[in-house]
């Protein structure tokens, strides 16, 4: 009788022990999931910085007005030909 119930003890323990695994297990896959999504958020956030960085720099600004200038100087020249 005691072997009977000694081992439904142990039954109950190792049930008990594997659920509270399985919870821990399934805790640790929400936060690596978590993780993830902090770092893509993260690395999304940089380059956008870093995009914006360069977009706004002096040398970009430059060169965006110098093709703004001769786009315009080409369109003149386009316009005066088919008069």
């Amino acid at each position: 009788m005691r072997l009977f119930l000694a081992v439904a003890v142990l039954m109950l323990a190792f049930i008990a022990y594997t659920e509270a695994q399985e919870e821990t297990i399934e805790q640790k896959v929400a936060q690596f999931g978590e993780r993830v999504t902090q770092v893509g958020q993260d690395l999304a956030e940089k380059v956008k910085t870093a995009f914006d960085s360069v977009h706004n720099s002096d040398a970009m600004t430059k060169t965006r007005d110098w093709f703004t200038e001769q786009f315009e100087a080409f369109k003149t020249k386009v316009q005066e030909l088919a008069q």
